[in-house]
């Protein structure tokens, strides 16, 4: 059954119009042009043609491919964004305005994904443009490595790619190189690129419903970025699967797409398509990197991982690969104010992180004291009996307590506690200094703190450090000691928890016990 895909919008049919509003309105340094909406025009709102001493970047195409193109303008990258709308080339009359906006006396260079509605429509511009006395040149990029290789650019599709070639060319504009010299290094750096996309799910258009073309369990490899069938429709496999096979592909030596081979340094770029959750997308960076470096022979110099050039609310991934050199690197490091540059990936990446050592406790702990005793006193073997006890009951109803936890939670509280429970019975053979009850609670809240997580697991942590504070410096631990401890715990649970009673916590348990165990002691 086909259904309209949720959007938080207003009509389908203004949604570029309204983006460029919101955009604009977040950041100050980006204007639109008068003439908006027919006129889809995003620029930098620092420069005016009359004085602007530098070649102008212009970008753009088809909206639903954001934070691209509009979020790459800004002083070092791109200097205007022509939009389209949703998937749609933008007008001629749209590409001439933005040329007539911001160029001045040292020309503009046209980046240009490779369609062929981008193509007709810029390469139009660009002629009338030029008839009106404006030097203009025009770089076409297709990056796409997911279909065999025509004879030629016809058929590599522009991928996100595109976004290192913007940042390339906005770069070397920026410094103040000529029109000529910024439209070489966009062209050295288009031939330098690669790119191949893995899609989950396809992307739905604002206001249509949802299609179902990719169905449960299948990813497509090498969708387009509107959608487009891509080479072959396969099974979902793991990302480290999914890895290797997109670098193989972009690096295969029988095809060379990029002139890259063992030995060289390369930029690698893991774009989200729109609705992959960053997580993931670190993942894939996590794997492919050691790929690259092990398998390909390859030094990896820069690594971006982000949403840089996406498809709506497509699923999955692409990942670009550029071969580096020096200009390249220099080009990549430059500042630039564009709001969707990635913060923090410039400078030197090292071969390999080593991980920082972890800093030791500063608690004064006695190594022998927590060596289990040989021998266990009376206080000893009540407290070794009591924990094993404990434990084994709480494994026994593990799922009777997920059970209940389902009716108010989110029910995994049995197998939260199970976790917990089954750490303390192996770490008590190991190292539980039953003898000393007050190191004993310690190591209990350790074997939790390593095995439960989440939120109960931290608050039993806590739960068992202010009872150790507690106890700690008596060897023999009387009743009123252990009711102490017990008040102490539940008074730090509910500082740092800030729950009381009645909050249906673990305090509505720990509470009553608590004022059950004093009322015994003082009988």
């Amino acid at each position: 059954m086909s259904i309209h895909a949720k959007k938080l919008i207003n009509d389908p049919n203004a949604v570029v119009t309204e983006f460029i509003e919101g955009l604009v309105e977040t950041y100050p340094g980006l204007q639109y042009l008068d003439g908006f909406p027919q006129i889809k025009v995003v620029i930098r709102a620092d420069i005016s043609p009359d004085t602007y001493g530098k070649v102008a970047v212009i970008s753009g195409g088809g909206s639903g491919h954001e934070p691209a193109h509009a979020g790459y303008v800004g002083e070092g990258m791109l200097t205007a964004a022509i939009c389209g709308d949703v998937f749609t080339s933008p007008p001629v009359d749209s590409i001439l305005a933005g040329i007539r906006a911001v160029t001045g006396p040292k020309g503009c260079l046209l980046i240009v994904k490779n369609y062929t509605g981008d193509r007709l429509n810029f390469g139009l511009a660009a002629e009338q443009a030029k008839s009106e006395g404006y030097e203009v040149e025009m770089v076409i990029v297709g990056d796409d490595c997911a279909l065999p290789p025509p004879r030629g650019i016809t058929g590599r599709r522009g991928l996100a790619g595109t976004v290192l070639v913007h940042k390339i060319a906005g770069a070397a504009a920026d410094a103040g190189l000529s029109l000529s010299e910024v439209a070489a290094e966009a062209k050295h750096a288009s031939e330098m690129v690669g790119t191949m996309g893995v899609a989950l799910s396809v992307c739905t258009l604002p206001g249509e419903v949802t299609s179902d073309r990719l169905g449960p369990g299948l990813m497509e490899l090498g969708l387009g970025i509107h959608g487009e069938p891509g080479a072959a429709i396969a099974d979902v496999q793991p990302v480290d699967i999914v890895v290797s096979h997109v670098l193989k592909q972009i690096l295969s030596t029988e095809t060379q797409y990029v002139p890259i081979k063992r030995g060289s340094r390369v930029v690698l770029m893991i774009n989200g398509l729109g609705a992959t959750p960053l997580m993931e997308l670190m993942i894939a960076s996590g794997k492919a990197v050691p790929q690259l470096q092990l398998e390909h022979g390859l030094a990896v110099d820069r690594v971006y991982t982000g949403c840089f050039m996406t498809s709506l609310d497509m699923a999955g991934l692409s990942i670009s690969i550029m071969k580096a050199d020096p200009a390249i690197l220099l080009r990549l490091d430059a500042p630039t104010k564009a709001p969707s540059w990635p913060v923090g990936a410039e400078g030197h990446r090292p071969p390999a992180k080593i991980p920082v050592p972890v800093p030791p406790s500063r608690s004064k702990t006695n190594k022998e004291v927590l060596n289990h005793p040989q021998e266990l006193n009376e206080q000893g073997r009540i407290l070794e009996f009591a924990i094993d006890v404990a434990a084994k009951a709480i494994i026994c109803i593990r799922d009777q307590l997920n059970d209940w936890d389902s009716k108010v939670g989110d029910g995994d509280c049995g197998s939260t506690m199970y976790r917990g429970a089954v750490a303390i019975l192996e770490d008590m053979k190991k190292c539980y200094p039953f003898n000393d009850p007050a190191e004993t609670v310690n190591e209990i809240g350790a074997s939790i703190g390593r095995s439960m997580g989440g939120t109960s697991g931290i608050l039993y942590v806590i739960f068992c450090k202010a009872a150790y504070a507690s106890l700690n410096g008596n060897p023999v631990i009387a009743a009123e000691q252990w009711a102490k401890a017990l008040e102490a715990g539940i008074a730090a649970v509910s500082k740092y928890g800030g729950a009381s009673a009645g909050y249906r916590t673990m305090l509505d348990a720990l509470i009553p016990a608590s004022s059950v165990h004093i009322s015994m002691n003082r009988g």
